[in-house]
């Protein structure tokens, strides 16, 4: 296929080769020579979901408006100041028990993108709703190779009982399809990597993908010659975006080969998945890269991360925290755990840090990412010791191409639904549905008084 016609290349051109495509970032060789450097640029959605909510005391910024000071939990944030819209006052009133007893973790999973109260069983009967990621990849789905991409750094089973009575599928999924269709996140980067540039989607078992593995070069070796062939006819800014791109594709490769060769040296008896990176931090930071990489070549517009199913029970090590994070939230008031837990909250903060750096730092038109990019960080829970859903941790980062005014911290009447953002953003995007779960109508100010 020829690429370049008059100097003018398609949104959906892929350089191609044995077993892969390479899609191509958004150049401005894609919009007609006489529109602006911005025409034309998508909006992206993203979710960031924390489980097991966080140490309200210490995420709640002091201040109102552009005049405010991120908490001790915000501060890895400080560079993006500007970014932000801090937004309280915001709950989830069908996260509530509402006559079913416990099993707020998984009332709060299932509820975060869907504002809908969940089936309470343990069976196949599962019942939610549809979530406002999916709402948004139904309607421009159609536009990029995948509707929608779901990852996530805690393995969980998707069936049987994980919370008093309720389904795994509510804890271990925040996007849902339909009302019986959750959307579970892959947790395996390499696996994350090949549904983003692999030719076919078909799922293969660890020896065939290994043998692929070892049968296929890089996959930019294979396209190289095609990128450099291509770049030629196009101008300065474009070859430096085409350079930067399969750079960092060839890193997450390097990252993804790094991560395998430490799984082959696992102590005896203990099995790590493969691509799997052997630190936390460096899995949550590759996650987000490939995500990224994914805006950036418009392979899709909408995405969820989970950094933990609920209940959660991950340790911490690297930042000296080595107890669980679930049974640390429910420290009744013990300052030391409250320290630990607030650690924690703070480290997911540091990680939310890298995503929307490297947002801000990738090239989109005129802006960058972030610039054309709406990214929701927040947990269903806020205290986690009494397992309450009003006055959320939540944030919003970017600003979705003009649609969005940052710098601010925004506090909303007591108990407004939390899908009235998704409301509200869903309308940046183009996308107008009636509701959202339970939402009441769309949030004021976000672009401003």
């Amino acid at each position: 296929m020829n690429l370049v016609t008059r100097k003018h290349l398609s949104r959906r051109a892929v350089l191609r080769g044995l077993g892969a495509t390479v899609a191509l970032p958004m150049l401005d060789a894609m919009t007609p020579a006489f529109a602006g450097a911005s025409a034309g640029r998508p909006v992206r959605l993203a979710f960031a979901y924390v489980p097991n909510g966080v140490i309200m005391a210490d995420w709640t910024p002091k201040g109102m408006g552009g005049e405010f000071a991120l908490s001790r939990i915000l501060k890895p944030l400080e560079p993006f100041r500007e970014e932000l819209l801090v937004l309280s006052g915001l709950a989830h009133h069908n996260a509530m028990a509402l006559g079913d007893g416990a099993g707020d973790h998984a009332r709060a999973g299932a509820c975060f993108l869907t504002g809908v109260h969940p089936r309470k069983t343990a069976g196949a009967d599962i019942q939610n709703g549809v979530s406002a990621d999916q709402i948004a990849a139904q309607a421009v789905g159609a536009e990029t190779r995948l509707p929608s991409l779901e990852v996530g750094c805690e393995e969980s089973r998707t069936v049987g009982n994980c919370d008093s009575g309720y389904s795994c599928a509510y804890t271990n999924s925040i996007a849902w399809r339909s009302a019986t269709a959750p959307m579970p996140p892959e947790t395996n980067p390499r696996s994350v990597f090949e549904r983003l540039f692999g030719i076919d989607d078909v799922p293969l078992s660890p020896e065939r993908r290994a043998r692929r593995a070892q049968q296929r070069r890089s996959i930019l070796d294979m396209a190289g010659e095609r990128a450099a062939r291509l770049a030629t006819g196009l101008g300065p800014s474009d070859r430096r975006k085409i350079d930067e791109y399969l750079y960092a594709i060839r890193e997450i490769e390097r990252r993804l080969e790094r991560a395998e060769k430490e799984g082959e040296t696992m102590p005896p008896g203990v099995e790590k998945p493969s691509g799997i990176p052997a630190t936390f931090a460096e899995y949550v930071k590759l996650m987000f890269d490939l995500q990224v990489v994914a805006f950036q070549a418009d392979l899709t517009r909408v995405t969820t991360m989970m950094f933990g199913r609920e209940g959660s029970l991950q340790s911490y090590p690297e930042i000296g925290v080595p107890d669980s994070h679930h049974p640390l939230t429910h420290h009744r008031g013990n300052p030391e755990f409250v320290e630990k837990v607030t650690r924690i909250n703070a480290f997911h903060l540091e990680l939310f840090a890298h995503f929307i750096e490297r947002l801000k730092t990738t090239p989109d038109g005129d802006g960058s990412l972030l610039d054309h990019a709406m990214v929701v960080y927040g947990s269903a829970i806020s205290d986690g010791d009494r397992h309450t859903h009003d006055d959320l941790p939540v944030l919003l980062a970017g600003r979705a191409g003009g649609g969005l005014t940052p710098g601010r911290h925004l506090v909303f009447p007591r108990d407004t639904p939390l899908t009235n953002l998704y409301l509200t953003l869903l309308d940046r995007m183009g996308v107008h549905p009636e509701s959202v779960g339970d939402s009441t109508g769309k949030l004021e100010h976000l672009a401003g008084v």
